[in-house]
């Protein structure tokens, strides 16, 4: 079974781990691992720890940024242990599984995102994901390794493939509890947005807020925080997506031009 599901891993600093993400991730079937620029990579430690997954990082795509990563994925959860300034929809390890069951199905990319050993991910990467996912840890004691939280989100994500080989899938994929904020699944007809699109249309949506005088690029608090937010959970179609854009381009093209100065 070749689980689609991808791993990002960000800053990894210790090689280490990344050769233990690998061994974690082909346990489970999953084989897809991008790096966010790497403090050491390739290195014999990740060779001598990924044991018989020597493949997983032969195959491992390694770029500058996390944005680069998660250009061509639909869905992105970025694994957190902590509550964060802004909430986000917030899942935990078992739904985020089923999502990479149903998305998976659909034909579209999702992945798992995790951050530094010693501090995870910033509030800015973050906030480029589509959700957080935690998993449910001991409350006195909650610190996972990077690779073991592979381990775990990896494993969810195979049991969720077996159950609905199985046709054993039952309705826990959609038990989530509304407070939570939750991304929604539903069916559809037209191909999900990617990332890199994305990363387009929030740049563009925020020059026609700024046009309108909507937001003050000099203080801009967290509109456009709240936004990506309000925008990851509801989870664009291509047709909505060139709806969206025209219109920010028709708001931008109305704001009337500076007036020249004349030279004296």
């Amino acid at each position: 079974m070749n689980i689609s599901t991808r791993i990002i891993l960000v800053h990894t600093t210790l090689p280490a781990n990344i050769g233990s993400a690998a061994r974690a991730m082909k346990t489970m079937g999953l084989t897809d691992l991008v790096l966010v620029s790497p403090k050491f990579f390739p290195h014999a430690d990740a060779t001598s720890l990924a044991s018989g997954a020597s493949d997983i990082l032969a195959n491992a795509r390694v770029v500058e940024t996390l944005a680069d990563a998660m250009a061509d994925c639909e869905v992105v959860l970025g694994a957190s242990a902590r509550n964060r300034t802004i909430n986000m929809a917030q899942i935990d390890a078992r739904e985020a599984g089923l999502m990479a069951q149903q998305y998976g199905a659909k034909g579209a990319k999702l992945a798992f995102v995790f951050g530094r050993e010693d501090r995870g991910l910033t509030n800015e990467e973050l906030q480029l994901c589509h959700g957080h996912v935690f998993i449910p840890t001991n409350e006195a004691y909650g610190v996972l390794n990077v690779a073991s939280a592979v381990q775990v989100l990896s494993y969810e994500a195979r049991m969720a493939h077996l159950l609905a080989d199985n046709a054993e899938l039952t309705t826990a994929a959609s038990a989530i509890e509304p407070e939570r904020m939750p991304i929604t699944l539903v069916p559809w007809d037209e191909e999900l947005v990617a990332g890199a699109d994305m990363t387009q249309f929030y740049a563009h949506m925020e020059q026609a807020l700024v046009a309108v005088d909507f937001l003050d690029p000099s203080n801009p608090r967290q509109i456009m925080t709240r936004l990506r937010r309000l925008f990851g959970r509801t989870r664009l179609d291509k047709p909505e997506y060139n709806l969206l854009r025209g219109f920010f381009k028709r708001v931008i093209a109305m704001k009337p031009a500076a007036p020249k100065q004349e030279n004296i």
